[in-house]
């Protein structure tokens, strides 16, 4: 069903009336954010409507020999630039009270005010993160930027606090496995990260090296206009296994080919005879570069028969 103005004020309006019942959202600055995304919403409707008069325009006059077509063409380029800048603007009121509420919701923890979460609602969050990260729309010609999709960080890149990191950290067990968690601090003086396993049952703090830790993509890659910042077929990755919080060895079996899908990807399980499960989607946000653990036996977090 297209999205019309009135179906996404509706939606925006729910999003608003949920916001306001969320400690971290319940500010002036925030609902100000959230009413000014509602009217980018609207204009975008009616500017869209417009640019598709204008197109319905442009195509009659490319069949009739006694029309001017260049002015048509300015008028539409001119409307499509209106569209992609109210677009924009949206987005960039999206980015700030996700910012927002992800600062107000560290300087809750900083403050001690920890609140559990179970793990049905743990994994929903999860997979939330995943389908909302931003999608890389470039201008014409610019190249999908680092830690958008498959594409790493810089080497001297350093994750903000609240990110969300694959880090290699020891369990009970003494065993080291690629786990989901999220920066606390870095400690310039040591170079390495503090962080926090996410799950609820751990919650236990590490101190990692950097080499012990991979930032987690910040934007989606769109298959349809940055292939090139996708992992291709057959590549060895280190994916998020479904339901859990742990990253292990996998192969790429099938690529995303739209900006809302997943790719498919066969986990390393040496209970089958050829050594890898059957296909898994696993969200571009949990598909990293592979890297092997001093246990080596080829896997980033075990084998998942073992696991």
């Amino acid at each position: 069903m297209p999205l019309t103005a009135e179906s996404a004020a509706q939606q925006i309006q729910v999003s608003y009336s949920q916001f306001l019942q969320d400690k971290y959202y319940n500010c002036l600055g925030l609902q100000d954010r959230l009413k000014d995304i509602q009217q980018h919403i609207h204009i975008v409707d009616g500017e869209r409507r417009r640019a598709e008069n204008s197109i319905s325009s442009l195509v009659r006059a490319l069949h009739a020999t006694n029309q001017k077509v260049k002015p048509l063409l300015k008028a539409s380029l001119l409307e499509a630039s209106q569209e992609e800048a109210t677009i924009r603007a949206a987005l960039a009121k999206i980015h700030e009270i996700r910012s927002i509420r992800n600062e107000r919701r560290i300087q809750a923890r900083n403050a001690g005010n920890k609140e559990a979460i179970r793990r049905g609602a743990l994994m929903k969050m999860v997979q939330l993160s995943a389908q909302t990260l931003p999608l890389f729309v470039g201008k014409l010609g610019e190249r999908a930027p680092a830690l958008c999709g498959a594409i790493p960080a810089e080497s001297n890149y350093v994750a903000k606090v609240g990110d969300n990191v694959a880090a290699l950290a020891k369990g009970i067990d003494e065993e080291e496995n690629w786990i989901l968690a999220e920066v606390v601090q870095f400690l310039h003086r040591q170079n390495k990260y503090d962080v926090i396993d996410i799950d609820e049952e751990q919650k236990d703090r590490h101190v990692l090296s950097k080499r012990k830790v991979i930032p987690l993509p910040l934007m989606r890659a769109n298959p349809e206009t940055d292939g090139h910042a996708l992992f291709p077929k057959d590549t060895v990755v280190m994916a998020l296994y479904p339901q859990t919080t742990c990253f292990y060895k996998a192969i790429v079996h099938r690529l995303p080919q739209t900006a809302t899908e997943d790719y498919e990807v066969l986990f390393e399980d040496s209970s089958y005879m050829n050594g890898y499960a059957e296909p898994l989607p696993v969200a571009q946000r949990y598909v990293i570069a592979y890297r092997p653990t001093k246990k080596g036996a080829g896997s980033g977090s075990g084998n998942l028969s073992s696991a």
